[in-house]
């Protein structure tokens, strides 16, 4: 059961004769809520649009958004949770697995808009536009973020750099300095090798911005000098790192498309010098 759904269960006593109305239907059909309007709620319940925000608020829920959020959350990992390795056991056809990885991960990145602070997120653009040197680094699944990071930073011109190799990384640190850059990449925010290499870069004077999961408790999370922070998605037993990594990407996707947005100019025509080139080397 859905714990949204519990909790509104275990509070329809002490809402108002409306709320109860609303409380009722969203118990009845939790999976038709996320993708419901207000109106189209109001409609269906009989009550007005203000008493569906009223209602959101007596649950603990800040607005409608939030609300049908935290009920797709709770409906994700009780029904789709597809990298959870207790799920293997399910008879999903290809197809079925097809459309809870969508569901999945634009339920990812939907969550993205609550676990991001936009002051953070311009403090991270400002940084990486002045820097002389990026160095990306993530483990495992966020590796590939941090591969994707590198290839598109070096198409704006920067000294970017990426390795897979923590002894590698270890010999490029040590030339970092103030107004460079190190982003480290880590779900968990508790991967030994990435928190290791951050404080080593810490050292040098460079910036370090951390993406990883909204957790205080996170070593990354609180040593960062920039925290862009990605939702929870996932359980902690997974077959792999499906929702995590669209979070992780849509991140450094945003970064790119805000740095070139402000220097697109002094880039575009290598831009173009790239894409000709390219065209003349098709077989």
């Amino acid at each position: 059961m859905p714990s949204i759904i519990k909790s509104i269960k275990q509070q329809l006593e002490s809402l108002s004769a409306a709320e109860k109305q609303i409380a009722k239907y969203v118990i009845q059909n939790p999976d038709l809520i996320p993708n419901m309007t207000t109106k189209e709620l109001s409609t269906k319940t009989g009550v007005s649009e203000a008493s569906i925000v009223r209602f959101c608020k007596s649950i603990g829920m800040g607005s409608f958004k939030s609300f049908k959020l935290a009920l797709v959350r709770d409906l994700t990992i009780a029904e789709m949770n597809i990298t959870d390795v207790t799920n293997l056991k399910k008879n999903d056809s290809p197809y079925d697995l097809f459309q809870k990885v969508i569901q999945v991960n634009k339920f990812a990145i939907d969550s993205c808009t609550d676990s991001m602070n936009k002051k953070e997120l311009d403090a991270a653009v400002a940084t990486i536009k002045s820097a002389k040197k990026i160095v990306f680094f993530g483990v495992g699944g966020s590796s590939i973020a941090a591969v994707d990071a590198h290839y598109k930073f070096t198409r704006l011109g920067y000294h970017s750099i990426t390795s897979t190799d923590f002894h590698y990384l270890l010999t490029v640190i040590p030339y970092l300095q103030k107004g460079d850059v190190f982003i480290a990449i880590s779900t968990s925010g508790m991967t030994k090798d990435v928190i290791e290499l951050a404080q080593f870069a810490q050292k040098t004077g460079a910036t370090v911005i951390a993406i990883t999961n909204l957790d205080d408790k996170s070593t990354l999370h609180r040593l960062a000098d920039i925290n862009l922070c990605t939702p929870n998605v996932e359980q902690d037993f997974r077959i792999g790192s499906i929702p995590s990594r669209m979070t992780q990407l849509t991140i450094i996707d945003t970064l790119y498309m805000s740095v070139f947005h402000q220097i697109g100019a002094k880039v575009i025509k290598h831009y173009h010098d790239a894409r000709k080139e390219m065209e003349q080397l098709r077989r």
